[in-house]
């Protein structure tokens, strides 16, 4: 397993973020809004600084996170053609990053998760859009159609398109309420598929918390993916600040000085909580766990 965290949950100075994320052994910054501009509305002058200033202190971008498919369920052809234009900049855009995937989501629901209905506008959607340089991975996502593991396979069998993977978020599994429990049940329903791991502690569906004080058994987590031979990237996405509470609003649109206020304290004291917890998962992992199949998930490729 490899640490990163996402830039803007440090700091929207990409500098201040990636010496604080080097500082604590940190290889990697998954990048969102930065300079106080949403990710989908960086120029290119932008997006080469903030790789710039990552690759120039030897660290990886891990992922690229615009808010591609987090929308309503588009129900004419304009929207259609909205979403997909959104996305093909977003692909274009992690090309120039260098970033390893784009992560997508599966539409904001209405109701009950319908990932079945959300597939079949993604289909349309998706018709056109180059993947074949930077893959997308489909985010467990809070308030979306697949808010779970379950409902997130669902949605990728019925869209039929094995170059999508799965970003899988537990922390956001828990905050919808359709899934309390996503380990190790949900876990294992999906573990193959996973490519990228989002790392944020929830106390039920009222708050994010300091990691290790919320619902999620973060260091059993971490040691079962461990012990399955995961070697892809664990992101730190903190949602959590000293004081204060993200509302809505700020969790649906994570970008800016209000979405980050806080999260340098707050990140810090995370990132050294996670950095112990994959150290102690990795002195404790099972001998020969590191022989997991490298066509699966779990393997360096598609992290």
């Amino acid at each position: 397993m490899r640490l990163a965290v996402i830039n803007d949950e440090v700091s929207q100075d990409i500098d201040v973020a990636a010496a604080e994320a080097a500082r604590l052994g940190f290889g990697g910054l998954e990048i969102r809004s930065s300079g106080e501009v949403p990710p989908h509305l960086m120029s290119d002058a932008q997006l080469i600084a903030v790789r710039d200033a990552v690759v120039g202190r030897g660290m990886h971008i891990v992922g690229f996170d615009p808010p591609a498919l987090k929308c309503g369920l588009p129900r004419t052809d304009a929207e259609v053609m909205a979403a997909r234009a959104l996305l093909v900049e977003a692909v274009r855009q992690a090309e120039l990053l260098g970033a390893p995937f784009v992560r997508v989501f599966t539409f904001y629901r209405e109701g009950p998760p319908n990932p079945r209905g959300a597939a079949a506008v993604a289909r349309e959607v998706l018709d056109g859009v180059p993947t074949d340089q930077v893959p997308l991975l489909v985010e467990t996502g809070m308030r979306t159609n697949s808010p779970t593991m379950r409902h997130t396979l669902e949605f990728l069998d019925h869209l039929g398109d094995d170059r999508l993977g799965v970003l899988w978020d537990p922390g956001n599994s828990v905050f919808s309420g359709w899934d309390p429990a996503p380990f190790p049940q949900d876990y294992a329903l999906g573990r193959e598929r996973i490519r990228h791991v989002h790392v944020k502690d929830p106390a039920g569906r009222t708050a994010y918390v300091r990691l290790g004080e919320g619902c999620l058994p973060w260091p059993a987590i971490l040691g079962r993916l461990g012990d399955d031979g995961y070697k892809g990237w664990v992101s730190l996405e903190t949602h959590w600040r000293v004081g204060r509470v993200l509302t809505q609003q700020q969790r649906d649109e994570p970008w800016g000085e209000k979405f980050t206020a806080g999260g340098f304290e707050a990140s810090s004291i995370c990132m050294q909580l996670l950095r112990d917890m994959v150290e102690t998962a990795d002195a404790v992992r099972a001998p020969g766990a590191d022989a997991a199949d490298a066509s699966t998930g779990m393997s360096e490729a598609g992290s």
